[in-house]
């Protein structure tokens, strides 16, 4: 593949960064094209062919580096672009998670688009209200939802113009206090059954068998395993804390013929063009397994690793290590688990039946 017969582009295609290819139709460019990025797709409403914007293909394409917010600040009027970059660049000093980042970038965008050609720095706290009101109202967003545009657009205030009192006013959404959505040992088994692809299983192996986000098991490294001492380093977890947990046992077979058959060079689980295997390709996997499975319930990748907490508690697992294999900062988060579990619930008989 000559990358000087194609034009590349960067936009966004159904929500989603992605780099746009574009050639005179020529069906050895298109043969080459498809060889060389299997993945690639045809987007027949704008007539390119297109890739999800990564490092990884950006580095294969010979193309510079994604500059962080970039396909958000195509979308903000000029007269508040450089507010934008005074937000990522106070989000870059203050270390945040690359979660977090992508987070307030989208939420401070989503009011930034919003004002158009009015000046952010002029927004009053009842303007604010106003535009709180308005995701409520008009876009129903949940709860959740709105505490993180609050936290959002409230590091702005705060901590790039440096108004400490902007949000003293106004109120906080009260959080819904859900619990959380797990599997069952026969739902897990059943999902398990219908990946066949033996890389695609070790990941959800993994995220099940030791209570992994799904973030932590795309970011694990063939040198974090210690297979001798049955443990694995989760580098840099949610609140950039380091962990050990629990290596399964069972699966330590399954590794190594892992590792024989696709030789992992730095990631445990390497995406098609090298570094690490994206979330949602991984989120892709589980909802097709579940799909297959006959289960069709509102339940995400992270259920696994709730069902991973839930089974140890009902297995007899003490709580306070539970907390440390899962990386909680307080037992309370970790509590919530006895909520769900067998030992607390379904063995107590109701005073009814005693009557």
């Amino acid at each position: 593949m000559n990358l000087k017969d194609y034009q590349f582009g960067f936009t966004i295609h159904r929500n989603n960064p992605i780099i746009s290819i574009r050639f005179p139709y020529n069906p050895q460019l298109i043969l080459d094209l498809k060889k060389a990025f299997p993945s690639v797709q045809w987007s027949q409403s704008n007539k390119y062919w297109y890739l999800p914007d990564r490092a990884a293909i950006r580095t294969a394409l010979s193309l510079p580096s994604k500059t962080l917010g970039s396909h958000l600040m195509e979308q903000i009027h000029p007269i508040n672009q450089n507010e934008f970059q005074n937000f990522i660049d106070q989000l870059l000093l203050k270390a945040y998670s690359n979660n977090t980042l992508r987070t307030y970038l989208t939420e401070f965008a989503h009011l930034l688009k919003l004002l158009k050609s009015y000046s952010v720095k002029e927004l009053s706290p009842e303007r604010l209200k106003d535009y709180f009101l308005y995701c409520i109202k008009k876009e129903q967003i949940k709860e959740n939802h709105l505490s993180s545009r609050i936290n959002a657009i409230k590091f702005y205030f705060e901590q790039v113009l440096h108004r400490q009192q902007m949000f003293f006013d106004i109120p906080r959404p009260k959080k819904p206090q859900l619990l959380p959505k797990m599997l069952s040992k026969e739902e897990v088994k059943a999902i398990f059954k219908q990946v066949e692809n033996p890389k695609h299983l070790l990941m959800l192996q993994l995220c099940y068998g030791m209570g992994l986000r799904v973030s932590e098991i795309v970011q694990l490294k063939w040198s974090d395993i210690h297979s001798q001492k049955g443990l694995v380093l989760i580098r840099a977890a949610k609140g950039k804390k380091d962990r050990y947990t629990k290596l399964p046992t069972s699966i330590l077979d399954l590794i190594k013929k892992y590792f024989q058959t696709y030789q992992p060079k730095i990631y445990l689980f390497e995406g098609q063009y090298g570094g690490a295997y994206s979330v949602r390709s991984v989120q892709a996997v589980f909802k097709n397994a579940m799909q297959k499975a006959g289960i069709h319930r509102n339940i995400g990748i992270h259920g696994l690793r709730h069902s991973y907490a839930t089974h140890l508690i009902e297995s007899g697992a003490d709580i306070r290590h539970l907390q440390l294999l899962l990386g909680h900062n307080s037992i309370k988060t970790t509590q919530i688990y006895t909520h769900v579990s067998d030992v607390s619930l379904y063995k107590i008989n109701s005073p009814l039946d005693s009557l």
